[in-house]
């Protein structure tokens, strides 16, 4: 069905809204205030204020915008590149601690985003794109444990950003939380639990037999 002029407009004004808050989140600094002005982002992005609680509902909406576009402009790419290597095991870790490095260097949105709940498993399970691939032949190399799923590698980004500090300014604390987390991606050890909602038995499908299509950025 073509897309009418009326959700086409909306669609480009939720995109260039959450851009022009992802800008604005961006330049401020660590420690800061966290909270933006709608009037501001507004304005940044050329619309009323009107619409952007028309197409956010407030700011709590407009942040877990901005924190998707920013996923979808920094952790998207990253699974892409790591699904290229050829020893996945290597690749799949480098690409979750370069994905933290990138989400963390924006200190502003991601403190308003843990403040509001918007770094949800669901959310940043979307957004690792490729790396389901990436775990599957990590597996088949016997280089991570073969009862590892998506979810656990959306659940380590999300349990490293929550340990996240501004006084960790070298990053020493969120690179030992991290490592702790990754190790529990090696093989061996007391199996894990099936997900819940997983059927007994199953795994997570083939990468081959999923789309690939990059999730909306601002929807």
């Amino acid at each position: 069905m073509r897309e009418t002029p009326r959700r086409a407009d909306a669609r480009r004004n939720r995109e260039r809204i959450s851009r022009a808050a992802l800008a604005a989140f961006s330049e401020l600094p660590a420690g800061g205030p966290t909270d933006l002005r709608l009037e501001d982002v507004a304005a940044r992005a050329g619309v009323g204020v009107a619409t952007v609680y028309r197409l956010f509902g407030g700011r709590g909406g407009l942040v877990r915008a901005a924190f998707r576009v920013l996923l979808a402009d920094e952790v998207w790419p990253l699974a892409a590149v790591a699904a290229t290597a050829s020893n996945p095991g290597p690749a799949l870790r480098a690409a979750i601690v370069e994905a933290v490095e990138r989400l963390v260097a924006r200190p502003a949105l991601v403190h308003a985003a843990r403040d509001r709940g918007a770094i949800d498993l669901d959310l940043v399970e979307n957004h690792l794109g490729d790396l389901r691939a990436v775990l599957v032949a990590a597996q088949h190399a016997g280089e991570v444990r073969p009862d590892a799923v998506l979810r656990d590698l959306a659940a380590i980004l999300v349990m490293t950003l929550a340990t996240a500090h501004d006084q960790d300014g070298a990053g020493v604390d969120r690179a030992r939380s991290l490592a702790l987390l990754l190790d529990g991606l090696r093989p061996g050890g007391t199996a894990l639990p099936t997900p819940e909602g997983t059927p007994q038995g199953a795994a997570d499908p083939p990468a081959s037999a999923l789309g690939t299509g990059r999730p909306g950025q601002a929807g």
